[in-house]
């Protein structure tokens, strides 16, 4: 078992966000100069409404290429159906079972009143499991 199985010990607090206006370029942007694969796509109160991934992106882009049209803005293409969110106090074992079942990345970490607060990652997940088996590399990025 994982020593601490509280999600907040492993998630990133206060992820990298985009406004649903915002346009698909610029949220490509920031996907690229974070280095991250996808965006949570929060309204002026923080409030979760939807995930942008680099393949949403991509399927935007591409499509407005082919059907010779402006590439549109997030809301145009972010995923809003069957969003899949934590607590902070959820188990990280329960999280990553359920996000490997559903073959997803990322899980945005909601408040009760549905604000966002962080966000777990596959990779903060494979950091907690090799917390549990291994010491700490202090050569491995967060």
């Amino acid at each position: 078992m994982l020593r601490n199985m509280d999600l907040q010990h492993y998630m990133v607090p206060d992820p990298v966000t985009v406004a649903p206006t915002a346009s698909l370029f610029e949220a490509m942007h920031l996907i690229l100069a974070n280095k991250i694969s996808g965006l949570c796509v929060v309204d002026e109160e923080r409030k979760l409404i939807g995930i942008l991934s680099e393949l949403d992106c991509l399927r935007g882009v591409l499509g407005a290429v082919y059907n010779d049209a402006g590439v549109g803005i997030v809301s145009d293409v972010m995923a809003t159906e069957n969003l899949k969110t934590a607590g902070i106090h959820d188990n990280v074992a329960d999280v990553a079972a359920d996000m490997l079942s559903g073959a997803k990345r990322r899980r945005p970490v909601i408040d009760s009143e549905g604000r966002l607060i962080g966000q777990i990652t596959i990779r903060q997940l494979l950091r907690a499991v090799k917390e549990f088996s291994c010491a700490p590399d202090p050569t491995e990025a967060d």
